[in-house]
């Protein structure tokens, strides 16, 4: 008689166990958190042409990590190139860049079509507070700069809150405005006359310098000099996308969808296919599984981007299959051994499909451990929450699904 593992009788250790692990996850998800990529954080996606057909995914990325686009993303484009014009690639940072000059958004906030933070937070992150902090008040003193210049005083003690050290070099330029003619004729009606001009110049002149250090023009022209300087080929920008926060916010609040609708079908699946116990039973092993892989993922600090979270829904399919297989071989024993006990009958039914069950885990395990080990990058992400998917996907279908549920199995 062939001997049986006594996965009931330890089932308390097992659940012991993955206790810790849930615990530990939870721990280093609400503490450490994950490495958001771009999808879910906002950025830029470009299209660069390289003009050789030998420039390699790899060479692009090593470039763009070495001028400080650290979390950069570098996949073959699809377009169809001829060998002659190259190669195109599609390059994804994770930051935002200001697509309009420093014109277009002090007229947008002058016009108040947008507020400040609104403006500056995407791309300015935990600095866009301050800024937007001094374009209000610049904006709440715009009467008490242009008292100050129809008295002809010193601008330099009403403009260094907002422009700090550079005060003096802004107060010239503004006064420089109004001509010496116009203030000698009428100080104050000259004043009045270009107000919106003096507004909008100084509030250009806050805004301007970090639009330019963050702006389109400039992130191009640095990618395209690096790679230049360093492949010796010709470099062009076929396009530029900024990915915004919003379009990230879509993207995660679907992520969330897709796995909340994904665990209640398999909840209405397994009600009706079995009965409502089992059904909770798998949603408690899926749970298990999702919260222990993204654990991992947050200690690793593998990027958590679509690519995971295709992972994250594979590995639900996936686990749940394995499932279901136990407690299909549960059903059948529940009728072919009416007076076995039900530890016995549980304990008997994994220990029926453990071979099955294993043989198919090793053969995932092994293809997506060798992705994981020597894919690109780009899908590495996805390789590595199937590697840890697949063990603990396995181990939940047989160690945990069906013990839990043993106080509650009716016969069926």
């Amino acid at each position: 008689m062939r001997r049986e593992i006594d996965f009931v009788g330890k089932r308390g250790v097992f659940i012991t166990i993955s206790l810790v692990l849930i615990a530990l996850s939870l721990i280093f998800i609400f503490t450490k958190g994950f490495d958001l990529g771009v999808d879910f954080t906002g950025g830029t996606e470009m299209i660069v042409r390289v003009k050789s057909a030998d420039v390699t995914e790899g060479e692009v990325r090593e470039i763009l990590d070495g001028i400080g686009f650290k979390h950069v993303r570098v996949t073959r484009s699809g377009l169809n190139v001829s060998k002659e014009e190259g190669k195109d690639f599609i390059v994804t940072v994770r930051r935002m860049f200001f697509a309009k000059n420093a014109d277009e958004i002090a007229n947008e906030i002058y016009n108040k079509e947008v507020k400040p933070y609104q403006v500056f937070a995407q791309v300015l992150g935990d600095k866009a507070k301050d800024m937007a902090n001094r374009i209000n008040v610049l904006m709440e003193s715009y009467d008490k700069i242009l008292n100050t210049m129809k008295k002809g005083e010193d601008l330099v003690p009403v403009l260094k809150d907002v422009f700090r050290d550079r005060s003096e070099e802004v107060a010239k330029v503004v006064n420089s405005l109004i001509t010496p003619d116009e203030r000698k004729a009428d100080l104050a009606g000259a004043v009045d006359r270009k107000r919106e001009k003096i507004e909008k110049f100084l509030l250009k002149e806050l805004i301007g310098k970090i639009v330019k250090e963050n702006g389109k023009a400039k992130v191009v022209s640095e990618i395209v000099s690096a790679l230049e300087k360093n492949l010796g080929k010709s470099v062009m920008i076929v396009s530029f996308t900024e990915i915004s926060g919003s379009a990230a916010q879509e993207i995660r609040s679907g992520t969330y969808t897709a796995i909340l609708v994904a665990i209640l079908a398999i909840l209405i699946y397994i009600t009706f296919r079995f009965n409502f116990i089992f059904g909770i039973g798998a949603i408690l092993a899926l749970i298990h599984d999702v919260v222990i892989t993204l654990g991992f993922y947050s200690f690793f600090g593998y990027e958590m981007n679509v690519p995971a979270v295709a992972a994250i829904l594979t590995l639900i399919g996936y686990s749940l299959n394995d499932t279901i297989v136990v407690y299909d071989r549960i059903r059948e024993n529940f009728r072919r051994y009416r007076k076995m006990d039900v530890e016995r009958l549980v304990n008997r039914s994994i220990n029926e499909v453990i071979v099955r069950s294993v043989n198919t885990s090793l053969t995932t395990f092994f293809v997506v451990l060798i992705l994981l080990i020597f894919a690109g990058k780009t899908i590495k992400s996805f390789a590595f929450g199937m590697t840890i998917g697949t063990i603990v996907g396995t181990y939940s279908s047989l160690y945990i699904a069906a013990p839990i549920v043993i106080k509650w199995v009716k016969r069926v």
